[in-house]
């Protein structure tokens, strides 16, 4: 079995409170992208889990995430079953993208099939919640509201569709990191909240990630790759997440594609659109 597994963006993040188990209450629009990992899943004799990777710079042993939910799924139901995976690797990591999460709820989404195991999408979602905050959006994808740490989804009526500018800066950035660093102000996102405002009235304009302050200070050139974004006429342009990746928004293909041409001369980036829901379960459900 072969699952596409795709990054995400976040089109607005507010950062509402610190929790007192040390969390922070996010709100967030997640919106999944055409940047994908292939996750190969081949039955394997024993009860092991056998994880391979194409990406050196990742830990392919116990700690990574796929290992994690490929255990906690055979643990939770006491499954002796053993399986071979193997992921060809196209979303940088530490790059605010999603890409461990999303290969985690692949896995969940796999295995939950090649192991006959008939869940139900909520209870993957349950047991993805545990293994990270960003891990249910992946088993809804699409425009979802994120509430809580982030693993309250809520989906929400998909957007027109955007080509989407994905810029990387020569850095990867540790989430813990900006969050620990980060101070929640006392300006309320609660009657001024732009999320709120778009859930109202759905519009671009004025969406934030409240992170960005913190992340400037620490990376300025995150900072940077955000303004010439903006100066080559991206509708929106945020870094997405706790970063290092930064986005513009461009309704217009032909206008993006010249962005893209100006800023890929001295920068990764890479050039994607957004995808529905509809969409992203198409190509999930087409793996054989």
């Amino acid at each position: 079995m072969k699952v596409e597994s795709l990054a995400k963006i976040n089109l607005g993040l507010e950062v509402v409170r610190k929790r007192p188990d040390g969390f922070h209450e996010i709100r967030t629009l997640y919106q999944s992208v055409g940047l994908r990992d292939i996750l190969e899943f081949l039955p394997a004799s024993g009860s092991g889990i056998e994880l391979t990777g194409s990406d050196p710079s990742i830990s392919w042993a116990e700690d990574n995430l796929i290992h994690r939910a490929a255990t906690l799924l055979s643990r939770t139901h006491a499954l002796k079953k053993g399986v071979a995976i193997h992921v060809i690797k196209n979303i940088p990591p530490g790059r605010g993208l999603g890409g461990g999460s999303s290969n985690a709820a692949m896995t969940l989404w796999a295995l939950n099939r090649l192991w006959g195991l008939g869940l139900a999408r909520q209870d993957l979602m349950d047991l993805g919640a545990g293994l990270g905050s960003d891990v249910p959006y992946f088993l809804q994808g699409g425009l979802c509201l994120g509430t809580g740490r982030g693993e309250e989804i809520r989906p929400l009526e998909d957007l027109v569709r955007r080509y989407v500018l994905l810029v990387f800066p020569r850095l990867s950035v540790s989430t813990g990191f900006i969050y620990g660093q980060h101070r929640v102000t006392l300006t309320s996102h609660g009657k001024d909240s732009k999320i709120m405002q778009f859930l109202k009235s759905p519009g671009l304009h004025g969406l934030e990630n409240d992170l960005e302050e913190t992340i400037f200070c620490f990376y300025p050139l995150i900072k940077e790759s955000k303004r010439r974004l903006h100066d080559l006429g991206s509708e929106l342009s945020l870094v997405s997440g706790s970063g290092s990746a930064v986005f513009g928004l461009f309704s217009d293909l032909r206008v993006a594609r010249q962005a893209w041409r100006m800023i890929q001369a001295d920068t990764r980036a890479c050039l994607v659109e957004t995808w529905s829901r509809d969409r992203y379960w198409e190509s999930v459900n087409a793996g054989v």
